[in-house]
């Protein structure tokens, strides 16, 4: 048996294990039962490959490993649990196109092998389509039933959507109390750090430091109250906007609305007499499609207050990192001690934000050190200057 066909077969069937959990978890947090099935259904997919390798190895006499040992990586685990859906779907829109360029560029030599192979590339490329239009906020043929058959309600109801782009909003956002940390830690440490060139490592710096703190934790705590006050204030215009739709089109608000029924499993009859039933009450109507759209008919999303202690609080602990060593130290000590902490909690908080940003948390964490670095060393060097 030719070696790299045995590796071949053996990494590509690696491939489809992990896809195969990275699509369920994925399918797991996507909160439209749509998109959700999709997702699903490539996971089914993978898992068809699976087997197919799985075949071709038994033929070939290739033991087949235990699915248990190939292990997702616990980091890319961790991502696909926190990082925004939409960012996951890109990556596996990336990956499937690497692993479908790869079967083109490395044949194996085995006529039956490559054959299946290029199987397997092709329907990773259809995987490749579906990904693109999940990504675009459509909902592809992939699940739909008479996928063919463009009257069908998931293409009406598109249609009818795609006119409304008005309520379309990217909900996907980086975790708050990260970046707050990241913000106070280095808008503080280039701080700490040009008060200790000027002064030599001096009380000041202490005091600086904590006034600096005091102020980025104060200005987070506000931006973060104000963004979510603007999150509510949108949802509460999209509300109203489609309170106005209700009124001027409620013939197609109302067909809308069945076809919302519809896709969750009556038929055309049922679905319509509901929505019959509903609209006789224009409020009522308003309601049940504002929560087919937007999950709610309330304008009211997350907490002002609560995201602004949780944006104040991150920032407070990242900015007082560079400060502490200065209530136990002063002088060239202190600037060591708070350059070495500093750096130390630049790459923490880099490596923390690749769970989102989907990174390696390596390159992002040396990626923040160094520019934590650049800061500290720039800043305590015009401080050497200012204090001449």
């Amino acid at each position: 048996m030719d070696p790299d066909v045995s590796a071949r077969l053996l990494d590509a069937w690696a491939d489809e294990v992990q896809a195969t959990v990275v699509y369920g978890l994925i399918a797991a947090r996507e909160g439209d039962p749509h998109r959700a099935a999709v997702l699903r259904r490539l996971a089914e997919v993978e898992v068809s490959h699976r087997h197919r390798l799985e075949q071709r190895m038994r033929e070939l006499d290739i033991a087949i490993p235990d699915e248990r040992t190939v292990r997702l990586p616990r980091w890319r685990r961790l991502q696909a649990r926190l990082a925004p859906v939409d960012r996951l779907i890109a990556r596996q829109e990336a990956m499937e196109q690497e692993i479908a360029a790869e079967i083109d560029e490395r044949p194996t030599g085995d006529v039956d092998t490559d054959r299946l192979l290029e199987e397997i590339r092709d329907e990773e490329t259809q995987h490749t389509e579906a990904l693109a239009q999940l990504r675009a906020g459509t909902v592809p043929a992939l699940t739909r039933t008479g996928a063919g058959d463009d009257a069908g309600p998931q293409a009406r109801l598109t249609r009818i959507l795609g006119r409304e782009r008005w309520h379309r909003g990217n909900d996907s956002w980086i975790s708050g109390a990260i970046y707050g940390a990241n913000d106070g830690l280095a808008a503080v440490f280039g701080l700490v750090a040009g008060f200790s060139g000027a002064t030599g490592g001096s009380h000041l710096v202490l005091t600086a430091g904590l006034f600096g703190a005091i102020g980025s934790a104060l200005s987070m705590a506000t931006g973060a109250y104000l963004a979510e006050r603007s999150v509510t204030e949108v949802a509460a215009a999209n509300l109203a906007r489609e309170r106005e739709e209700v009124l001027a089109h409620p013939e197609e608000e109302k067909e809308e609305l069945s076809l919302f029924y519809q896709l969750k499993g009556l038929t055309e009859a049922e679905a319509d007499m509901v929505v019959e039933r509903i609209a006789e009450d224009p409020e009522q109507l308003f309601r049940a499609i504002a929560i087919e759209e937007f999950g709610s008919a309330d304008a009211e999303r997350g907490s002002p207050v609560e995201a602004a202690l949780a944006g104040g609080l991150s920032t407070a602990v990242g900015a007082m990192v560079p400060v502490l060593p200065f209530f136990f130290l002063t002088g060239t000590a202190g600037v060591v001690v708070a350059a070495a902490v500093s750096l130390v909690a630049h790459f923490a908080v880099g490596a923390a934000k690749s769970l989102f940003t989907l990174r390696t948390a390596w390159s992002a964490g040396i990626e923040m050190t160094i520019a934590g670095a650049v800061v500290g060393g720039v800043t305590y060097l015009l401080g050497l200057g200012i204090g001449t």
